[in-house]
């Protein structure tokens, strides 16, 4: 699988966030539509794992907490980008969300949280943050935000 081919496997997830307010019944919509054991979570997570091999995706960073944007946002992304981030046992930088942040975990360790979550999806509203945390092992979080949009209180290393 290659970035074009991601995108495209996105695209569903995309099509159903465009034009949604990002709030909680967001997420809601998105655990219903793309659950931890339904064919598109299984799917996107296997296509992470295996760009992650491949070194395309999560390229940036070190040991325990890698990253890196995949998917720009542009009129065939519905304004989104896409960022993966796998994390281990972590705290992350501190940042905001100008236009909201909908984030899906994938635990690599099964007991692995994001925030404080399993598998699955959250969203932080427009104008919220958050120092992103991982406890409990490894998990991998894509992320998607309108308009590509994110302060970082200080720069990622």
């Amino acid at each position: 699988m290659n970035q074009q081919e991601f995108t495209g496997l996105m695209k569903p997830v995309m099509q159903a966030i465009a034009g949604q307010r990002i709030d909680q019944s967001l997420a809601d919509d998105l655990n219903h539509r793309f659950p931890p054991d339904g064919d598109a979570f299984k799917a996107i997570e296997a296509a992470c794992h295996s760009a992650i091999s491949a070194g395309w995706m999560c390229s940036q960073g070190a040991e325990g907490r890698r990253f890196g944007r995949i998917v720009e946002p542009t009129l065939e992304t519905d304004d989104l980008s896409v960022d993966v981030v796998q994390l281990k046992d972590v705290v992350g930088p501190h940042h905001s969300h100008p236009n909201g942040e909908i984030c899906l975990t994938m635990p690599v360790t099964p007991t692995a949280k994001f925030d404080g979550k399993g598998a699955g999806w959250c969203v932080y509203e427009p104008g919220s943050a958050h120092q992103p945390t991982v406890t409990d092992g490894e998990a991998l979080v894509l992320y998607l935000l309108p308009e590509g949009k994110i302060d970082f209180t200080r720069p990622p290393s």
